[in-house]
Parts: structure tokens; C-alpha cells; sequence
């Protein structure tokens, strides 16, 4: 059963230029992408986005736990994308979640926080 931990990082609201130019504080953030005008950022301190109507606000209502792919893909019924490093969105074993995948064949599993106990459970 996969380990799901909060996350923790800065959610961004932005016009998507102003998103695709930002400058985040963190040397390690992950940058993903749910919409064009929107991201959620795990690692970041502070972002400089040049937006004057831009939200950004601490997040703290996601989970998460790397896995290798293979674990989760007999649980994935939709195409994930072939490009890496990649966020892909959707249904995981029947729960609405993201999967970054990085290029070492792992993902972070990510859902609502909410949705935890319940994909948790579905992963057995």
C-alpha cells in the first residue's frame, strides 16, 4: 500500500505567461502544471511572477508518494503522455488524481487530500 504524505508547496493563480516566466525560491521545486493559469509548486519559498492579479497562496490540501510506474499503470484505464518529465491528470483505480512522472520511471502520486484513505485502499 503506498505511503501518502501531505504536501506541501505554493499554489500559483496566473495569467500563463506570467507563469511560464516565474522565478521560484527553492531549489529543488516541482513545478505542476493542473492548468494553463494554474500550478501547484512543492518545494517553492516564494515565486516572483509578474502578475498584479496573481493568487498565490500556501497549499496544503494535496498527498503523496512516489511509486514505481509499473505499480500504478495496471490502475491507469487512459493514456498517459510519453514526453518526460510530465504531469498527467485523471482517474486512479476510480479516485481523481495527477501523476508527475519523472524520468527514472517513477511518479508521485498525488489526490486531493481528502481522497487519501480511499486510494490508499484501492492500491492494495
Amino acid at each position: 500500500m503506498p505511503v501518502l504524505e501531505p504536501l506541501h508547496g505554493l499554489r500559483v493563480v496566473a495569467d500563463p505567461a506570467a507563469l511560464d516566466a516565474a522565478r521560484w525560491d527553492g531549489a529543488d521545486a516541482t513545478v505542476l502544471r493542473f492548468a494553463p493559469d494554474d500550478a501547484l509548486v512543492l518545494g517553492a519559498l516564494g515565486v516572483d511572477v509578474d502578475d498584479d492579479n496573481a493568487i498565490v497562496e500556501p497549499e496544503t490540501g494535496f498527498v503523496g508518494g512516489w511509486l514505481p510506474l509499473h505499480e500504478v499503470l495496471p490502475h491507469v484505464e487512459w493514456s498517459l503522455p510519453t514526453g518526460r518529465p510530465a504531469l498527467a491528470q485523471g482517474m486512479v483505480a476510480g479516485v481523481p488524481a495527477k501523476l508527475w512522472i519523472d524520468g527514472d520511471g517513477d511518479v508521485l502520486l498525488v489526490t486531493a487530500a481528502a481522497y487519501a484513505d480511499e486510494l490508499s485502499g484501492r492500491l492494495r
